[in-house]
């Protein structure tokens, strides 16, 4: 009896699946699914972000992403962008439009990450896997089409996503605009709100700019990088739409 208890379960552990593989669309597609940023597609959320107020409505295709600080309001629709001085419409130039439109475009993008990954000009690759303090990740790179992919269509983007819980806790990416650069985040704290997990990250930059995008998480591991700011968002309020 005693071997045949042995037998069984060298049996059960040579039939136990290998781990499973995964394409890049079905990596991102579980994360969304996993962080609740399926939900994100029709809801309102805000929050405070420093020291301005955001807003966020989505419902089915529709969006209104706001922006509010002293007696400014910025607008991003649909239609495209308004900013309002003490309730009255400015005109601005292509230049400014643009410069506040990627402003306030930029901080709702980042606030509900992975949301937007499947966006029709996003293009996914697969990397090879990464190992961070222990933990293993599969590593995403996320690039994008020139058209439909807004005037940082050239960014890079890069997500570490646990193997286990499909979850991003860091990310990196590569900017040309003022000079442009590398960033590195590390989850700081995570919070759930009707059912969307929302991340406060630690911000980084390379100490050198030898260091490329693809190696960061490695220059992380060594001590390479330097933390440059926290990105935390507070008083963070939702409402699902039905």
């Amino acid at each position: 009896m005693k071997y045949l208890s042995i037998f069984f379960i060298a049996f059960l552990i040579s039939c136990k699946p290998s781990d499973p593989k995964f394409t890049a669309q079905q990596i991102i597609d579980k994360t969304i699914l996993y962080s609740g940023a399926d939900k994100v597609a029709n809801s309102e959320i805000s929050f405070k972000f420093r020291d301005k107020e955001y807003f966020a409505y989505r419902e089915n295709g529709n969006f209104k992403l706001i922006r509010e600080f002293d007696s400014i309001i910025d607008g991003l629709t649909n239609n495209g962008f308004e900013r309002f001085i003490n309730l009255e419409k400015q005109k601005l130039s292509d230049v400014d439009a643009s410069k506040y439109s990627n402003s306030v475009n930029s901080v709702h993008y980042f606030s509900v990450l992975p949301f937007g990954l499947n966006d029709k000009a996003v293009h996914k690759k697969q990397l090879p896997s990464s190992t961070i303090k222990g933990k293993e990740y599969y590593k995403i790179e996320v690039t994008f089409s020139k058209n439909g992919g807004g005037e940082d269509f050239e960014d890079v983007f890069i997500y570490w996503i646990g193997k286990e819980d499909f979850l991003v806790d860091y990310l990196a990416y590569s900017y040309h605009t003022n000079g442009g650069g590398k960033r590195f985040r590390v989850l700081k704290e995570q919070c759930i709100k009707n059912g969307i997990r929302f991340v406060d990250f630690h911000n980084y930059k390379p100490l050198s700019k030898e260091i490329s995008l693809i190696d960061i998480d490695k220059a992380f591991e060594n001590n390479e990088l330097k933390k440059v700011s926290e990105i935390i968002l507070k008083e963070i309020k939702v409402t699902i739409l039905d």
